[in-house]
């Protein structure tokens, strides 16, 4: 690699050096540059055919990639598949108490059973499965909250899965002392 740079070096330097002449009469005449642009556009023609040519005989070889796959891999994917599974099948259940929820229930006793059946959901999965947004969750309820009445009761059940929603996606329990708020 060290050689091609040189060699394009040399290319191109002399490629763009004047030619420096003198004249041997006794006055003392200027130096004056006798490269013509074809000169010019030759040598750095050269210099840089070598340098492509040499360049390309030392660059790296390409990467090989695996044909099977390695055993951590395939741990790496059962236990990714695992995961989604359970993920799905928690889904299911918030899922199965939304549908309730907003379909069945019209006392409430019935809403705040369900609004309690999903805090203990959020509480027991710490958090929200994979597939169910925070605020879809809380559009549904909302729309259920606006078509009819909503006793004091439910809305405390409501503000407590709020509560419960956000302390399970920031649980920060350190106190910042210095900080008052």
């Amino acid at each position: 690699m060290k050689i091609s740079l040189s060699i394009c070096f040399l290319a191109c330097t002399t490629a763009f050096s004047p030619v420096v002449t003198r004249h041997t009469s006794s006055s003392i005449a200027p130096l004056e540059a006798t490269n013509t642009r074809r000169d010019v556009i030759g040598a750095a023609l050269v210099g840089s055919v070598a340098f492509v040519s040499t360049s390309a005989s030392v660059a790296a070889p390409l990467p090989t990639y695996l044909s099977e796959p390695t055993d951590e891999f395939k741990k790496n994917e059962e236990k990714a598949m695992v995961f989604k599974r359970e993920q799905l099948r928690i889904k299911a259940q918030f899922n199965k108490v939304l549908e309730r929820f907003s379909t069945e229930s019209k006392t409430e006793a019935e809403f705040e059973k369900d609004i309690n059946e999903l805090q203990d959901l959020v509480v027991a999965t710490r958090g929200l499965p994979l597939g169910i947004k925070k605020d879809e969750l809380f559009k549904i309820i909302r729309r259920k909250k606006a078509a009819g009445p909503w006793p004091t009761k439910v809305e405390y059940a409501y503000q407590e899965l709020i509560r419960e929603i956000a302390y399970q996606q920031n649980p920060n329990t350190e106190k910042d002392e210095a900080n008052p708020l």
